[in-house]
């Protein structure tokens, strides 16, 4: 323990030694480290996404300075400092945790969650779905809103009520193509997505990563099929729909 300690008071020197002298440390503001911290992140869930060990072990650290370097500015902009931000995580986790640290009972990883919305709600939140970060790519952020929902009571009883939701949402997306109502269709369109996300949740699948598995099947089959191609002598563009989805099928039955 005093070993991790002391490797953590030596990053936090570094830090300070960096904003005090390096030229591009210097200029950095809250604003500008915005974009960077998002690629951190994004970074750090594709290693977490390839279980990559060494690279998940790189990018935490990545993200644990970039932690540092927004506590050194708001230490500079008399805002808080480092201890208030580790002691505010700190009985976060014990206030949210009264089944450990208090005497109430739980019986699974529901009431867990349950129970921490509403204590968020005895906060002062003023609604449980506040705490949704308004960023957030759009299968995410529909995803924690409705289990947010689902912690106060509403939800739908079982999966078979949810289909039947998205046979609905898809009959009103079909008569609003029929209407030719472009606005209309868009919002039935963002409808469907909703209801399937939350069919998602009741099967248990992760909707982001169940997409984004399908976004790299494609990627590689896709790649695949223009490898093939030139293999041939061909080039996509020259190509058919017909030719190509032969192509297409052949990988498909590779893989």
């Amino acid at each position: 323990m005093k070993e991790t300690a002391d490797s953590f008071l030596a990053l936090v020197t570094i830090m300070d030694e960096l904003r005090e002298q390096c030229p591009w440390d210097k200029k950095q503001t809250i604003q500008s480290l915005r974009s960077m911290t998002l690629e951190e992140t994004y970074e750090l869930a594709d290693a977490i996404d390839q279980a990559d060990w060494k690279g998940i072990k790189e990018e935490l650290g990545d993200l644990l300075l970039h932690i540092l370097f927004y506590t050194k500015i708001g230490t500079e902009q008399k805002q808080f400092v480092l201890k208030e931000v580790i002691d505010g995580i700190a009985q976060k986790l014990i206030t949210r945790h009264p089944h450990i640290y208090g005497d109430v009972k739980v019986d699974n990883e529901e009431d867990v969650k349950r129970n921490w919305e509403q204590i968020k709600m005895k906060e002062g939140k003023k609604s449980v779905l506040q705490g949704v970060p308004q960023s957030l790519p759009a299968v995410l952020k529909a995803a924690r809103i409705q289990e947010k929902a689902k912690q106060v009571g509403f939800e739908w009883d079982n999966r078979e009520d949810v289909w039947k939701k998205v046979e609905e949402e898809m009959q009103e997306l079909k008569d609003a193509i029929g209407d030719n109502k472009q606005e209309d269709i868009k919002e039935e369109f963002g409808d469907l997505l909703f209801s399937l996300i939350n069919y998602a949740r009741f099967l248990q699948v992760d909707a982001e990563a169940a997409l984004e598995q399908t976004n790299k099947k494609f990627i590689y089959r896709f790649q695949a099929m223009e490898a093939m191609a030139a293999e041939k002598g061909l080039n996509l563009v020259n190509m058919s729909l017909a030719e190509m989805d032969a192509l297409w099928n052949e990988i498909k039955r590779k893989t």
